[in-house]
């Protein structure tokens, strides 16, 4: 069978191009050089930062697209695409709701403004921090969230306690006029509702002149849907949430056992 024309796939990171241990697969390096060779360009679509995403992939001499905070930020190389920024004033209400339900003892839970320059946090909690750190290259304490000085790009809400059945009812109400997606086991993110991986992939598509039918991607929780939805070569992991496999068209293997290189090399006649 003659390989698909893909032009351009985007890789969610946890759950689904990471290891367990939240490693990149040691087969993704040279399978990065076969896709620059072939003029495939690779975009890693994760919650996290894009200074995270940029010091993760460092070692690739190609440049690669990124979709950073769930969309909420797109840059080839070092162009910036796209961005979309809170309104400050729905940032305030966020950390000071935070702020409350912490004091009340009704939520444990820490918070992330993540930003363009950086991301920030109030909380010293040693566990929070060893949380945030995976995910943040760029991280600053300050004490008041409320002064930092920055484009906010989105609020990310980490519960110990699990986003899905704690944080994310708890800001319920903001669902009438933002986002407020559950984006792993602990994390809640809020974000306006022009942003989610989706539409960035579709900026991203049409700033490289891209089709869908031109595009794969792979994903494996509730904030990647959006992501499949834009790509018709839309790939679930093995481990993924079942709304996940209910709209993904192909199935890949786990994540543990390198299942997005293994799909990629499939797809592509590679192997």
């Amino acid at each position: 069978m003659t390989a698909p024309d893909i032009r351009l796939i985007a890789v969610d990171m946890d759950g689904t191009l990471l290891r367990p241990d939240g490693s990149i697969p040691d087969a993704l390096w040279p399978l990065l050089e076969r896709l620059h060779e072939r003029g495939i360009a690779f975009a890693p679509a994760s919650g996290r930062q894009l200074a995270t995403l940029q010091a993760m992939f460092a070692k690739v001499d190609a440049e690669l697209d990124y979709i950073a905070e769930n969309g909420a930020y797109v840059v080839r190389g070092e162009v910036e695409v796209s961005s979309d920024a809170v309104d400050p004033v729905v940032v305030d209400a966020v950390i000071t709701r935070v702020r409350d339900l912490v004091s009340a003892g009704t939520l444990r839970a820490g918070l992330v403004v993540c930003g363009k320059r950086s991301a920030y946090i109030e909380d010293s909690n040693p566990d929070f921090l060893a949380e945030v750190e995976k995910y943040y290259a760029k991280l600053e304490q300050t004490s008041d969230l409320l002064a930092v000085d920055d484009q906010v790009l989105k609020l990310a809400i980490f519960d110990f306690d699990g986003g899905e059945a704690h944080a994310a009812p708890a800001f319920a109400d903001f669902r009438s006029s933002h986002q407020v997606v559950v984006s792993g086991a602990h994390w809640v993110d809020i974000m306006n509702t022009t942003v989610d991986k989706g539409v960035a992939l579709r900026r991203l598509q049409d700033a490289l002149g891209v089709t869908a039918a031109q595009t794969a991607a792979f994903g494996d929780y509730l904030n990647d849907l959006q992501l499949l939805q834009a790509a018709d070569w839309s790939y679930a992991m093995a481990d993924a949430h079942p709304d996940v496999v209910a709209v993904a068209r192909y199935r890949a293997p786990s994540n543990a056992d390198a299942g997005v290189v293994t799909a990629i090399e499939e797809l592509l006649g590679l192997d």
